[in-house]
């Protein structure tokens, strides 16, 4: 959901023909020969040279926004972010790309020297590599991936913690923006061969055995021979489930700590409480097209078994499709609840959590839920899984069992 350039603006661009960037990839074509040098370069076409200052800018920061790392990118990185910084704040303000906005360099996540990038060297013969998809929201990064972390390395003294992330769109943001370099999951491996591990345990923090699951362990049988010992441990919730019914102890754990939190947070006694004063708990995860999507059922299910009677489960995608958020704001007003609190089920609270959940776009669940009109209150909780202790407890347990 990016911030939309003044509709004004877009047509004085277009009246002096000036082309925008088509894809990120004859961005990335067209940014080459600007990385050699850390100084950035404008063409400045007929036209207003505030607005296509502002489009070269929005191709350099689409030209980084892929998932694949290459030996350029670092340069381009710190060329997007130098390019950015000779705008003017109005010009700034005109930054629109394919993927590009103004929220890119400009939205302030927090404080990012907070966070501990855990690239170091000299690791020694056993290491732990916590794998995440990642997150550039600097809090979140600190609070959940890094709260997971910190857990993990206190149980396990003896041990090297280290960190990759999958998605390197995000290690891309970044190092672009906060010139913090995290590695990716070939880097770390890379890492830990050159460092002589002998005993590698990865511990992934992703929700479910999903997509992001597959392709991480695709990525270390790969390095499996490069270790005396290659041990995965199982992710947030566990074994998956034949079916929606099938619910387990990390589900079950998951549940009851996040709720708890929620209704915390929220200032009630209890869960029983908020129910009575017409208050329901949506819980919005990602969704996936994967077969573990079942997953999603299985923690309605464990909500339903919990007795939670104003707890649901919810999408991004829709996928399974009862999770849509047209089919849970239908399900919450037919539960007959009047007050709606927004969390994500995620372990991270990212950009989903801020701008699909609680941003102020129509195509927000906050958004959606108010303009049906059926609530008097649409409230939203932004805080990620991995900031809870008892679920950061889950990981260490997982951790342990593989070890």
């Amino acid at each position: 959901m990016k911030k939309k350039v003044l509709s004004v603006l877009l047509v004085a661009a277009m009246s002096f023909s000036i082309v925008a960037c088509g894809t990120s990839e004859e961005a990335k074509t067209e940014t080459a020969d600007s990385t050699e040098s850390s100084d950035a370069v404008f063409e400045e076409p007929n036209g207003d040279a505030n607005v296509n200052r502002a489009m070269e800018v929005a191709k350099l920061i689409d030209a980084i926004y892929v998932q694949e790392w290459t030996e350029d990118t670092e340069a381009q990185c710190k060329a997007a972010k130098e390019a950015w910084d000779a705008l003017t704040d109005e010009e700034k303000e005109l930054v629109e790309g394919e993927e590009a906005d103004p929220d890119y360099f400009g939205r302030d996540t927090g404080d990012a020297s907070k966070d501990d990038p855990l690239n170091q060297d000299e690791i020694g013969e056993n290491e732990i590599l916590v794998v995440s998809f990642g997150t550039s929201f600097n809090d979140s990064r600190v609070n959940d991936i890094g709260g997971v972390e910190k857990a993990i390395a206190e149980a396990n003294p003896d041990w090297s913690v280290r960190r990759a992330f999958t998605a390197q769109i995000i290690i891309n943001h970044i190092l672009a923006r906060d010139n913090e370099k995290i590695d990716n999951v070939k880097q770390a491996l890379d890492r830990a061969v050159d460092n002589g591990v002998k005993n590698l345990v990865v511990q992934p923090t992703h929700l479910m055995h999903g997509a992001e699951y597959d392709e991480l362990m695709e990525a270390v049988d790969a390095y499996a021979d490069k270790f005396d010992s290659v041990k995965v441990a199982e992710p947030l919730l566990g074994q998956v489930g034949k079916d929606a019914a099938e619910v387990n102890k990390d589900k079950e754990t998951v549940a009851k700590a996040v709720v708890a939190e929620a209704v915390s947070v929220g200032g009630f006694d209890s869960l029983d409480a908020a129910a009575d004063e017409g208050v329901a708990f949506v819980f919005m995860g990602h969704g996936t097209s994967h077969t573990a999507k079942v997953t999603y059922s299985q923690m309605q299910t464990q909500m339903n078994d919990l007795g939670y009677k104003n707890v649901f489960i919810g999408t991004v995608e829709g996928e399974p499709e009862e999770t849509s958020c047209e089919n849970i704001i239908a399900a919450v007003k037919e539960a007959g609840f009047k007050k709606v609190v927004l969390r994500p089920l995620m372990v991270v609270a990212g950009d989903h959590a801020n701008n699909d959940m609680a941003g102020d776009d129509d195509d927000s669940w906050k958004s959606m839920f108010t303009a049906d009109g059926s609530f008097e209150s649409v409230d939203c909780q932004i805080s990620g899984l991995g900031g809870i202790e008892d679920v950061q407890k889950i990981y260490v347990e997982h951790t342990k069992a593989v070890l």
